[in-house]
């Protein structure tokens, strides 16, 4: 199948005015200029918009925060024990939520979803589709494990009053739990026979692909100073760090670039609800992504909902952020520091076909989504007042 007579933004090569997709199965098979010669019944005629590959948001709670279900839908945080690295999203992930519709409806193709912040090791983060039959089908992969710092855990738990209750105590429970999985990794290598083997232990299990560079470290960080730490434990554990927020990023803005750090900056719109937020600014991204930073931009839907994912881009963009630098931190930037970028943030051969087709300036409000894509089958088509549905 074609998708031809489009303005293509492949997002890793420079736009081209008049092209076409070619689309074999559930993968991108050619990308070219002009109008294909064999263009058949099935083909679709952009009819001169814009394809692009589809938006992806790299930290949300879609699916565990349900769309008007009240407490019943709600599994983001489990909160009986501080670490508990072990939970698995899609254990509980409704993927029939409907926030899922909104999110084709927006142009959103993939996220990253996952546990919240109130533990400091909640569980892990995965990759999905927003589209599909189940989430089974929709899954890309596992994307890394979450540990929380500063403001979340400490209130939660000195309400229950238990620890931990200061930042030192949620520092001090994630380091035990990353020097007690390496342990235990040690002693499962070096084992000979079944009898080497330590006792199982299903957390210091759930931390190896950590330990061993196949997850990253997804770090809920507002504060400057609790940015720092997340750094200063993945320095001391060998991990790769992804800072989730990072508020004050801005403030220590060369320090991150020198470090070369990733961050999914957001949510964008959004209160000062909390003291962590006192610094907030629309600036950030802007001055993070001058000093050296890869960032890309989140929703952390519900705090944003998922539908106005590209709204805050177009702030970050008034604020300073380079037009070209939004779009790819929502696109081929996103999937990169998302883990995914061999699957989707941009048009090439190979590609899962994610693609969306829109009828203005990707990150204008009043431009209007007309199909969206996933995996080769369109999942979303705009109707208009005066056309019928189907």
């Amino acid at each position: 199948m074609y998708i031809y007579n489009v303005k293509l933004l492949t997002m890793d090569a420079p736009p081209v005015d008049r092209g076409f997709v070619k689309i074999e199965g559930k993968r991108i098979a050619e990308v070219g200029s002009g109008i294909p010669e064999d263009i058949g019944m099935g083909d679709i005629d952009g009819k001169g918009n814009i394809l692009m590959p589809g938006f992806i948001d790299i930290h949300t709670h879609m699916g565990l925060i349900g769309d008007g279900c009240g407490e019943e839908g709600i599994d983001i945080n489990e909160g009986s024990d501080p670490v508990m690295p072990h939970l698995r999203t899609v254990d509980g992930l409704n993927f029939y939520d409907g926030y899922f519709n909104d999110a084709v409806r927006a142009g959103v193709t993939s996220v990253i979803t996952g546990v919240g912040s109130l533990d400091p090791i909640g569980g892990d983060m995965i990759a999905v589709k927003t589209a599909g039959r189940c989430l089974d089908e929709a899954f890309i992969r596992r994307a890394g494990i979450k540990f929380a710092l500063g403001e979340n855990p400490k209130s939660y738990y000195n309400d229950k009053e238990e620890a931990p209750q200061t930042r030192m105590a949620t520092a001090a429970l994630i380091r035990e739990a990353l020097e007690k999985a390496r342990r235990y990794m040690v002693l499962c290598e070096n084992a000979e026979d079944i009898s080497d083997y330590p006792e199982y232990d299903i957390k210091s299990e759930a931390l190896i692909p950590l330990l061993k560079g196949e997850l990253k470290a997804h770090f809920h960080c507002h504060r400057a100073d609790d940015i720092l730490t997340a750094l200063r434990i993945c320095d001391e554990y060998g991990l790769c760090p992804l800072l989730i927020h990072c508020t004050e990023g801005y403030l220590i803005a060369d320090i991150l670039g020198e470090r070369q750090a990733g961050a999914a900056v957001g949510p964008i719109i959004c209160d000062r609800g909390k003291p962590e937020l006192m610094r907030a600014s629309l600036e950030n991204a802007a001055k993070l992504h001058r000093a050296g930073v890869k960032i890309a931009l989140c929703t952390d839907h519900p705090e944003t909902p998922i539908g106005f994912f590209t709204a805050g881009a177009a702030y970050c963009v008034k604020n300073g952020l380079p037009y070209d630098a939004a779009l790819r931190a929502v696109t081929t930037d996103a999937a990169e520091l998302g883990g995914i970028a061999d699957r989707v943030g941009s048009i090439a051969c190979g590609k899962d076909a994610d693609l969306i087709l829109i009828d203005g300036d990707p990150l204008d409000i009043r431009s209007d989504i007309i199909m969206t894509m996933i995996d080769g089958k369109t999942v979303y088509e705009r109707k208009y007042p005066n056309e019928q549905s189907n």
